[in-house]
């Protein structure tokens, strides 16, 4: 049988790269999104007619806690989780809405407690498993008018590593990476073009990463020795 493996945010960017990575190499995939499921089952389509894995989509938001336990419902064993979904939010914070720093922290945190909390009992019936949480440089050292975000993916971070501590008895590793400037369509809609070559500027590998190259890691954590865990992999191009 495959191999399985849960995808959160998965209809675009580093996620829709983590499906096409993971489907190469046989897995079987859960996807899910929160608004794009048509773009979703298009590409779900396409994975299953190129690389004959089976392929279920959802369309959940990661944040809700039921939204969460329903998906759950329908999964019956896993090996690898992406914890990929988040939103990020661009002002002062003086500026912010308690909805809308309540937003941020569901989805790019609270998300990662729902669904570890329902995939964790599936991979320790195996004694075997592996977390991953797509996380951020500004989560090591935070970003002017990103609190919000850098909040939660510090909070990320911390959860990775505690996670990692409770759960390597058993066999189940919990790794993040965090990620620099990575050429996607939320950064892109968030920052202008010369914003975006103002930071290539700034980094060492002289350009923005690809989604591709973060799929790329992930897939060679999941297969990675049990003793890798706990660990925060900054992928940034030498920028911090």
């Amino acid at each position: 049988m495959n191999k399985k493996v849960l995808i959160t945010g998965a209809s675009r960017g580093i996620g829709k790269a983590l499906a096409l990575e993971f489907a190469k190499a046989g897995y079987d995939l859960y996807l899910t999104c929160l608004h794009s499921m048509d773009i979703l089952a298009e590409f779900s389509d396409k994975l299953k007619n190129d690389y004959g894995v089976a392929v279920k989509i959802f369309q959940t938001d990661c944040g809700d806690y039921e939204n969460v336990t329903k998906m759950f419902s329908e999964i019956e064993d896993l090996n690898v989780l992406i914890n990929n979904a988040g939103i990020a939010h661009f002002g002062l914070l003086t500026d912010m809405t308690p909805e809308e720093w309540n937003r941020i922290i569901s989805t790019n945190l609270s998300s990662a407690f729902f669904t570890s909390k329902h995939a964790v009992p599936l991979m320790l019936r195996k004694k075997a498993g592996c977390i991953i949480n797509i996380s951020s440089v500004w989560g090591n050292v935070g970003a002017s008018m990103e609190v919000a975000y850098s909040a939660s993916k510090g909070g990320l971070n911390s959860f990775t590593k505690a996670l990692a501590k409770e759960l390597a008895p058993s066999g189940i590793t919990v790794n993040a990476i965090a990620c620099g400037v990575i050429d996607t369509d939320m950064n892109r809609k968030n920052l202008s073009e010369e914003d975006l070559e103002a930071l290539a500027a700034e980094i060492p590998a002289d350009r923005l990463g690809t989604p591709e190259e973060v799929a790329r890691l992930a897939l060679q954590l999941a297969s990675a020795p049990t003793y890798m865990t706990g660990q925060i992999i900054t992928m940034d191009g030498g920028w911090y």
